[in-house]
């Protein structure tokens, strides 16, 4: 017992390390990934049971689209949102920033943007088909869709993509705001697209908060994953003397 606690925290010191290929970023992952996935399955449980809370999903749907039947410049603007954050919206908009961040000299981001966007899209594919919820019916719709509506592919994506640029632009940031500023505009984003699919009838609320769920949990898979593989090849190069010293991480 004496001999395993100095084991035990030389290994706790290594999980909080924020040097190291297994230190504080991916125990954040790992963090970040079990918050998720517990706010996921608590969710699709109660939306599978028929809990109280689908009630509400539907009272908030029908006051909603009550309002958005009225037509008006807000209607406007969030069906201009909505369309641009479709699925071949959000892959353009990722090629893009995939090219920018080739440019610049990247090769691990790259690598987390198409695990997070592309992977995270055919994931929520995966799940939408496993829960096969109906879409929020309504007599005079204002956008139809046939696909199914757990959780919400729009702010899924939005998720992902927002939440990978928060990221890349804090890790370069030089002090708390300029880290801090990021993730607030992704929020932001994030927020009004997920918004506009509940206003706009697509969604039920628990889809948007099963999404963002799911979103947290695989980008954290695919930057904790992303930033372990830069970490190895910098101590593979430093092991072999490669250019007379470690390479800048990228993560």
């Amino acid at each position: 017992m004496t001999k395993s606690l100095p084991r035990l925290h030389r290994f706790a010191a290594a999980r909080f390390s924020p040097e190291g290929e297994y230190g504080l970023h991916l125990t954040v992952g790992v963090v970040l990934l079990l918050l998720a996935m517990a706010g996921f399955a608590h969710l699709a449980g109660a939306v599978v049971a028929g809990a109280p809370i689908t009630r509400l999903d539907v009272a908030v749907a029908g006051w909603l689209h009550a309002h958005a039947s009225q037509g008006g410049l807000l209607r406007d603007a969030l069906l201009v949102l909505t369309h641009v954050h479709s699925t071949p919206g959000v892959l353009a908009i990722a090629a893009g920033v995939g090219i920018w961040l080739v440019r610049r000299g990247h090769r691990y981001w790259p690598i987390a943007l198409v695990a997070s966007v592309p992977g995270g899209m055919l994931l929520n594919v995966a799940l939408k088909h496993t829960f096969e919820r109906a879409r929020p019916h309504f007599e005079e719709p204002i956008l139809t869709l046939t696909t199914y509506s757990f959780p919400s592919g729009h702010t899924m994506a939005a998720t992902v993509l927002y939440g990978l640029l928060a990221c890349y632009f804090a890790r370069r940031a030089s002090s708390w705001a300029g880290r801090l500023l990021p993730f607030l505009l992704a929020a932001l984003m994030i927020g009004l697209i997920a918004f506009s699919r509940m206003y706009l009838g697509a969604h039920y609320l628990t889809d948007i908060l099963a999404a963002l769920a799911e979103g947290c949990g695989w980008l954290a898979i695919c930057i904790g994953g992303t930033a372990t593989l830069n970490r190895r090849h910098a101590r593979a190069a430093r092991e072999r003397g490669a250019a007379g010293g470690a390479p800048p991480q990228e993560i």
